[in-house]
């Protein structure tokens, strides 16, 4: 895609047969060139931070979910706010700029609670990146409280961005069949129109890979693109696939690096006004992240010094810091670490931005 040349969005129906594009080499390339327009610089990107679940009661009960626990069972637990405190010492401690924090739907945790944990972030000297957007229409009903007036108050007592959790496929067929309990993919896009308007930049995600049809795919996709046209707020898109183990979903044949790049690949190419594309290591491993960063992809995400949600459903690929960057580096391009708002921050006292 030569620089300055206008080029067409795909329609609905070109993005479809895209999924049908038998040449994944094809689409691989393509994506590339969109990413090189982007970001002509060469540079990828990661983030150091600390992915923290304050609690696993939950009472959604989505089918391809294996870490939530109902209220009262042995297994359930909330993290005490000391809890909290020690893992964001720690974090900081070890390199870290953000905490990203989400939990389930528990039925009793109200607002003071979030602002409580939201506080222990700041007071570190942390990035809050908290709380996708079933949370906050849990939390906003629980309270009695607007979407927006219950951003609001968390946006007051520290948060920062909001990550895009709880997307999966933002279809409403789709949502009745594995998460009825969650919000709508309505709900979903106007808590992220809401953080928008007040300031707040998030991330958007897709897990893919329950039983959807192309048709699905393409719905998710271009809604992210028109709220994007909308608000310009989202910093980010992450598509990753469903891990089935340990979950009601169980016999689900799992999806492989083929179909994760051909996702990657179409979203890169369908999402033009989202700046960067972010691999997914956590669920495909190093080598197809790494893959990735060929099919569209300019971020290799966090370095994840704790995950329990994936863990669960039996995935455990961890990378170490140095790692990512070595995988960056011989996939031909500049590993920088950034923030949440995808700037490069300074390491050892050098800004490494030029």
């Amino acid at each position: 895609m030569p620089s300055g040349e206008v080029v067409q969005r795909l329609s609905p129906q070109e993005l479809t047969a895209l999924f049908e594009e038998r040449d994944l080499v094809a689409l691989g390339r393509a994506a590339d060139a969109v990413r090189a327009e982007l970001h002509p610089e060469g540079v990828v990107t990661y983030v150091v931070d600390r992915n923290v679940n304050y609690t696993n009661v939950c009472v959604s009960g989505c089918r391809f979910c294996a870490y939530y626990r109902a209220l009262g069972d042995a297994e359930a637990f909330v993290l005490s706010l000391d809890a909290l405190r020690a893992k964001c010492e720690e974090a900081r401690a070890l390199g870290a700029t953000q905490i990203l924090l989400q939990g389930g739907l528990h039925p009793t945790l109200r607002l003071g609670f979030y602002r409580e944990m939201l506080g222990v972030i700041k007071a570190a000297g942390l990035h809050a990146h908290c709380f996708g957007p079933p949370e906050i229409v849990h939390l906003a009903r629980l309270e009695g409280l607007s979407v927006r007036d219950c951003l609001a108050h968390l946006q007051a007592a520290g948060l920062d961005t909001l990550p895009g959790g709880g997307a999966e496929v933002l279809s409403e067929e789709v949502r009745a069949r594995v998460s009825p309990g969650k919000c709508t993919a309505a709900e979903w896009l106007q808590v992220m129109r809401e953080a928008h308007g007040l300031g707040m930049r998030t991330t958007a995600t897709m897990m893919f890979g329950i039983g959807e049809e192309p048709h699905h795919f393409v719905e998710h996709l271009l809604a992210i693109r028109a709220l994007q046209d909308e608000t310009g707020g989202f910093t980010a898109f992450i598509p990753w696939t469903f891990q089935p183990a340990n979950t009601a979903l169980a016999a689900t044949p799992p999806l492989g690096g083929h179909a994760y790049l051909r996702m990657l690949a179409i979203s890169r190419l369908a999402l033009d006004n989202v700046a960067n594309l972010q691999a997914s290591w956590v669920t495909q491993g190093g080598k197809v992240a790494q893959l990735a960063l060929r099919f569209g992809a300019n971020d290799m995400g966090s370095t994840m010094i704790e995950e329990s949600v994936v863990r669960a459903a039996g995935v455990s690929y961890r990378l170490p810091r140095e790692e990512i960057v070595r995988l960056i580096e011989d996939a031909g391009f500049v590993a920088k670490q950034r923030d949440c708002y995808y700037g490069v921050v300074e390491q050892d006292g050098q800004d490494t931005a030029g």
